[in-house]
């Protein structure tokens, strides 16, 4: 059986320069497309799909949440970060995320498609560059020791809200996202933080407010 693939990019040609693409290779095919975030949280989990290429900027999101909330629903899903902006805090935040991998659309049409083979394959496509960058962040965050910068904006956000006293449905209305996807957010940012509950988690929020900051173990 083919491994099938599932396009994620606001641009049509994109999209259709890539489907073509793999779709010369008797061993891929795609089986879907989408140009949203909205579109492809409603199609990726239908399509069956073993590998998502995702771009990072879509006009109503990004490719990390969206590789974040597809992950959490679909673990066996590999995800093929696709971007045209070498950028290591992206780089950093997509493998946090649970990509398999980051490539820029630069890429030779022939790499492309090893690339898909190897995420596909459960494998991690990381150059050594990379990997450099995102070891030497991972050691920066382990040494400032402050948990906040493990969070993405959206899971700041998040985290202030809640400690605004705010539910997930409240949450969910004011971010204009599926109440699902606020939970998913709250699961992502106390295990972050190192916490158990919710309320640790509005407790130290609204420490966060108040001159000095408490650790979250406090």
């Amino acid at each position: 059986m083919p491994t099938k693939i599932f396009l994620v990019d606001d641009h049509e040609i994109v999209r259709r320069g890539v489907a073509e693409l793999l779709g010369e290779e008797e061993d891929l095919q795609v089986i879907g497309e989408a140009s949203s975030v909205t579109e492809a949280l409603t199609r990726v989990p239908a399509s069956g799909a073993d590998v998502a290429v995702l771009d990072i900027r879509l006009p109503d999101g990004n490719g990390i949440e969206l590789c974040r909330d597809l992950r959490s629903r679909l673990p066996d899903l590999n995800v093929l970060m696709l971007t045209s902006f070498a950028d290591d805090e992206a780089l950093f935040d997509a493998i946090m995320a649970g990509a398999s991998g980051f490539v820029l659309k630069q890429i030779l049409g022939g790499d492309l498609v090893n690339a898909v083979r190897t995420v596909a394959s459960g494998q991690s496509l990381l150059d050594a560059k990379s990997t450099s960058a995102l070891l030497n962040r991972i050691r920066r965050e382990r040494e400032t020791g402050d948990p906040l910068r493990t969070l993405t904006d959206q899971e700041r956000t998040v985290l202030d809200l809640i400690g605004e006293g705010l539910t997930n449905r409240q949450i969910a209305d004011r971010m204009f996202l599926a109440e699902k996807t606020i939970k998913n957010y709250v699961s992502h940012l106390l295990a972050k933080l190192g916490m158990q509950r919710r309320t640790q988690a509005a407790v130290f929020s609204s420490q966060l407010r108040k001159p000095g900051q408490m650790s979250p173990e406090e």
